[in-house]
């Protein structure tokens, strides 16, 4: 097995435990068990447990976006269909919350690699709304919009946070004119 493919099978692995059971509860044993990858392959591909949880978060960031993109680009660049993503996204089975919030929430005080792989994707999908939305601050507005439907989705387990959310939404974006 080569080093990119020994890489993929470690991502995968170790986004299924960390988002299903959380970074801290699980080890670099089970890992490398789900994996199927050696124990000596692992800490090349990953020489510590915070690099292995900083490349899951940047690769589950690439997935998240791209999915989300997809669906609102399908449906016009809608605004509001970023909400109907959203719940169709808190419907799924296993559905946890939001990895770079529930990392950081086990972490506190994250490694500055971590940290910035958090930061990321939380600017980066604030970006993506500037990009959707002319108006900055209604942009911010459905960006946290976002950020508490989802909290509150994990929360609930009611994938019509969403729509919630969505509704704010309309109110926000009519107000733009």
């Amino acid at each position: 097995m080569n080093s990119t493919e020994a890489t993929d099978r470690l991502l995968e692995a170790a986004e299924d435990l960390f988002y299903a059971h959380g970074v801290q509860a699980v080890g670099m044993d089970a890992v490398r068990e789900r994996s199927g990858v050696s124990l000596k392959r692992l800490y090349q591909c990953f020489p510590a447990k915070n690099d292995l949880v900083e490349a899951y978060l940047l690769r589950r960031d690439e997935r998240w976006r791209r999915s989300l993109r997809e669906f609102v680009h399908a449906r016009g660049d809608d605004p509001l269909a970023v909400f109907a993503w959203l719940k169709n996204w808190f419907a799924e089975p296993g559905f946890r919350g939001c990895a770079f919030i529930n990392s950081f929430g086990e972490f506190g005080e994250p490694t500055p690699g971590i940290a910035a792989a958090i930061r990321k994707h939380k600017d980066e999908v604030r970006a993506y709304l500037r990009g959707l939305v002319p108006d900055r601050t209604i942009a911010d507005q459905l960006f946290s919009l976002m950020e508490g439907a989802t909290v509150l989705a994990a929360i609930t387990g009611d994938p019509r946070e969403a729509e919630i959310a969505g509704e704010a939404a309309k109110v926000l974006l009519a107000a733009q004119g």
